[in-house]
């Protein structure tokens, strides 16, 4: 695989191991680890990796993990192997071999721990046909399906912040997920749930003033809002840090835009995706869910991808209008670029800036309290998270 992709040869080893697990323990984070499934295949010219995978240091590796008592939430096969590969492929119903005897592995290796770890597969860029043969044939040995997403192209493209802000390629990828959905509901011999395992947007690493700036938020929200329509269960960003697509700078570990609009994601927003319509402008994007506490209402976040007109909305829910009576106000979180440049890497919120406090911890995210009867105001080039905790939908009463 190093001679593959022309990196220098590496190795993992346990005391590097050890020093990671400390790290995820202490960070509380929840970690999937991808092995490698070209060990011990051959390449022939056609740019196919054949015979079976040889599974032997990654069994040794998680043993190793269970003796220490670390915590793996998911064990992930290969890394972009499906459909046509990127520089080597491995045939669909190799694929299924390797993935039932990941899956048989797990169950002995883990045959005397309490908890199990998923089994994940393929970690690949979505091909109909090679997915729809694999997932068939995997059948219940597979617990999750991930695929990649880079729909922006290359990161030195010089139309990709128009390809960002423009509404209609956007939605280019809602084929990806309303394909991968269907072929999942449509198999009754599985049970698995679909995952974007990794997402930079733009390959090659990002772009510097792009993917780590205030712009990439229109893009990332989106595309949380887009996959969770159609049954995706969760999102891995491509990165927390490194290249120009992390979260955090790599200089400095400060946070970047897109790791404030994550925060908001994941305080506010539940896991009950709600159907939502909007009439109006083609560049505001609109995605409702149940609020993080299904008891509180529902939020709704308003991405404006018109940089010259605002947008004033107003939310109707339960066959009736308006903003709601009772229960407080509306509260919402306005996010914007400082300078209103889209490159810039300071994120305002409510109109002030955010940046870590002199300890170095996250600012508090206070929400704008405004009356419910107003309607929401989106000002150009701009996102809102709007909370509303005083609706009550059947949807989120129920847990449905």
């Amino acid at each position: 695989m190093s001679a593959l992709y022309g990196f220098n040869k590496g190795c993992l080893s346990l005391s590097k191991w050890d020093e990671m697990n400390d790290f995820f323990n202490k960070s509380g984070a929840v970690i999937i680890f991808s092995l490698n499934a070209l060990q011990g295949r051959t390449f022939d010219s056609h740019g196919f990796a054949n015979g079976a995978w040889n599974s032997t240091n990654a069994e040794s590796l998680m043993r190793y993990t269970v003796n220490k008592g670390y915590t793996i939430h998911g064990w992930e096969l290969g890394n972009e192997l499906s459909g046509d590969g990127d520089g080597v492929r491995v045939g669909a119903d190799q694929y299924v071999s390797d993935t039932i005897h990941l899956k048989k592995i797990l169950g002995d290796v883990y045959k005397s721990v309490s908890y199990k770890p998923l089994a994940i597969s393929p970690g690949g860029f979505f091909d109909a046909k090679w997915y729809k043969e694999f997932i068939e044939e995997a059948q219940e040995s597979l617990d999750v399906v991930t695929h990649h997403i880079y729909s922006l192209g290359p990161a030195n493209d010089e139309h990709l912040v128009e390809k960002i802000l423009n509404a209609s390629y956007l939605d280019q990828q809602i084929r990806t997920f309303r394909q991968l959905q269907h072929i999942l509901k449509s198999s009754s011999a599985t049970s698995a749930r679909a995952w974007v395992g990794e997402a930079g947007g733009a390959y090659n690493s990002g772009r510097d003033r792009v993917t780590n700036a205030f712009v990439f938020s229109f893009w990332y929200l989106d595309q949380l809002g887009m996959s969770a329509s159609y049954g995706t269960k969760t999102y891995c960003r491509q990165s927390l840090i490194g290249g120009n697509y992390g979260l955090l700078n790599t200089a400095t570990f400060v946070p970047n835009p897109d790791y404030y609009s994550a925060l908001l994601w994941h305080r506010l927003m539940g896991t009950n995706v709600l159907k939502t319509k909007f009439s109006g402008t083609k560049k505001l994007r609109v995605y409702a869910h149940c609020a993080k506490n299904s008891s509180d209402g529902i939020t709704i976040v308003l991405i404006n991808l018109d940089g010259k007109a605002g947008a004033v909305v107003d939310v109707a829910y339960n066959g009736g209008g308006g903003g709601g009576s009772g229960g407080g106000g509306r509260k919402e979180y306005h996010l914007s670029a400082k300078n209103g440049d889209l490159h810039s890497q300071t994120v305002l919120l409510n109109g002030e800036e955010l940046g870590l406090d002199p300890s170095g911890k996250i600012p508090l995210l206070e929400p704008r309290v405004v009356d419910p009867e107003e309607p929401i105001n989106v000002a150009p080039f701009s996102i809102v998270f709007a909370h509303l905790p005083f609706v009550s939908l059947p949807a989120c009463t129920y847990n449905n």
